[in-house]
Formats: C-alpha cells, structure tokens, sequence
C-alpha cells in the first residue's frame, strides 16, 4: 500500500505543478504579448512635438530606417528629424495628412490613417492590399489612396489595384473608383479589365487625374468628381502629379519593354498637350511630388532625387534612404 502511494502522489504532485508552471507561462506570454500589441499601437504615433507647422517650403518623407515621417533640417544629425508617424505611404496638404500603414499578421492588416496637421490620427479605414499611391488635395478635404490587390509592382502585369476617394466634406468613401462611367476614344468603354491608380487632385477639389489600364494600355484620364465621370485625354501615361498651378502633370511614361527599366519622367503641358522628359534618364517608378510650380522630387532606388520640370539641368540627390516627398502647403 505504501510502495504504490507514494509514487502516485509524487505523479499527482508532479502534475499540479507543471500544470502551475504552464499557466504562469501562459499568463507571462499573454502579458507580453499584450504589451507588444499596445507598444506596437502607440509607436506608430508621431512623437510630441513633430507636428506640419514647420516653415514654409520643407520636404516631408518617409524615413527609410525608421518607417516614419521625417523632415529633411539641414541643422539635424544626418539633414532630418524623423519624429512622425510611422507609415508605408505618406502625402499632406492644407490641414489634413494621410498615412497609409501595413502592419504584420495572419493576414496581414493595412490601413488609411487620417490626420491633422498635428499628425494626430482623427480617423482609421481599414483597407485590403498593399499601400501603393497617396494623394491629399490642396484644401486637404479629398483624399485618395491605391492598394495594389495583387502583385506588387507595376512592372509587371500581374497586378490589380483598387483605388478609393474620400471627401472629408461629407464623410462620402469612393471605396473602389472602377465604378466611375470612362470615356475612351470619344465613346463610353467598359471592360471588365478597368483598373484605376495614382489620383492627382486640382486646387478645385472636383477635377483630378489618374491612369487608367485596360487591353493593355495605359492612359491619362480627367475625372470630374461632382458629374462622376472620367474621359481619356492621353495614352502611355502613369501616376500623373499635377503641378501646383494646374498647368502641368508630370507621369511616368513607359519607353522599353525591359521590365527592370520600362519608364522615363515626363512632364505634360495641359494647355498644348506637349510631353517632353526631364533630365534624369533612368527608370523612375514612383508618382513624383510637385516641391514648387518648377521642380519635381520622386524616389529612385531607396533615396529621394529632385530635378527641375522644364527639361533643363540635371538630378541631384535630394534625401538618402528616404521616399514619399512632399511639401506641405
């Protein structure tokens, strides 16, 4: 009787304690983890202090190795302060900025942050992709933001983007713009194959431009927000920036069927729909940013670059590790 009750109870004993043992685990890994998530929640927030109010004129990005916006200070460690927030995509203009972030997990989750000039988050949209384009009109009241669907590049062609519009105004979400009724060729299209990215505002909050592909073409499309309509006006054009006087769209147009280097920057005059390429002959994929009504920033191979519109000059290196440029206004 005693030899077989006493191993038993050293099992039972045994028992209870790796039983205590995996729950103090448990609780600890829960504790963790919990405290991962809500670090991983507020990290992402800008840092007090990192607001938009910066002098006129200053270049915002986003910081390569910090996943966060910064703005380019002559006067700081390595030319920046990166104290945004943290973001895959970032555009701002007026008293609104819009952060589109992808955070790990199964699935993966992605988002559109809106914010004020302040950086702080007024409203959350989750959203399905990857974040590819972002675009915040002058006045700041009409956002547009691209996810690519499917693949990730637009070197190839299996890809699918999804494009959405939100008009702060009324709080109305364009969660997908394929809907939009396209003019091409002077006769209304449809094709299931319609696949909308880039949008690009002008200072009137209604007119706007974006590519549009179909059969395997690209084109350049004016769109009107308030007739919810859209008309082709140019082919081989892509994520078309509209200058900040309305007069000019800068895009990317394809020139090779090299798909390591498809793409020239070019600049389109809307009243003479003349093209002519800027200085840099490489292979830009990016929709470049408007610094003032003559020079153009985009990023190129992990770094910022900056070359005047007009055709005239050269590139130069504008920010190392660093994409998404904009300057505020």
């Amino acid at each position: 009787m005693t030899g077989t009750g006493r191993p038993a109870r050293t099992r039972l004993l045994l028992l209870v304690l790796a039983v205590v043992l995996l729950a103090g685990g448990a609780t600890a890994y829960t504790l963790r983890a919990a405290g991962h998530a809500t670090a991983g929640r507020t990290s992402t927030a800008a840092a007090p202090g990192f607001t938009l109010e910066d002098p006129a004129g200053r270049l915002y990005f986003r910081d390569t190795a910090t996943g966060r916006v910064a703005r380019r200070d002559p006067a700081a460690p390595d030319g920046r302060v990166a104290g945004g927030p943290v973001c895959d995509r970032f555009h701002a203009a007026g008293p609104t900025a819009l952060c589109l972030l992808r955070r790990p997990g199964v699935p993966p989750r992605s988002y559109a942050l809106v914010l004020d000039r302040n950086l702080r988050e007024l409203r959350r949209i989750a959203l399905p992709g990857i974040p590819s384009r972002a675009r915040v009109s002058a006045s700041g009241q009409v956002l547009s933001w691209t996810m690519f669907a499917t693949g990730d590049s637009y070197a190839t062609s299996a890809f699918s983007t999804r494009t959405s519009i939100l008009d702060l105004r009324t709080g109305y979400l364009v969660k997908n713009m394929e809907q939009i009724p396209l003019t091409l060729g002077g006769r209304r299209y449809h094709a299931p194959d319609v696949n909308y990215w880039g949008v690009t505002f002008a200072r009137d909050d209604n007119r706007f431009y974006a590519t549009v592909a179909t059969d395997g073409r690209t084109h350049l499309v004016e769109g009107d927000l308030r007739a919810w309509s859209a008309r082709a006006v140019r082919e081989n054009a892509e994520c078309p920036s509209l200058s900040p006087d309305g007069t000019r769209v800068a895009f990317k147009k394809k020139v090779s069927d090299d798909p390591k280097a498809p793409w020239r920057l070019y600049v389109l005059d809307l009243r003479t729909m003349r093209e002519h390429p800027v200085a840099d002959d490489r292979s830009i994929d990016d929709q470049a940013a408007w610094t003032d009504d003559r020079t153009l920033a985009y990023g190129h191979e992990g770094a910022l670059w900056t070359v005047p519109a007009d055709g005239s000059g050269r590139a130069r290196p504008l920010v190392s590790g660093a994409s998404s440029p904009v300057v505020p206004r």
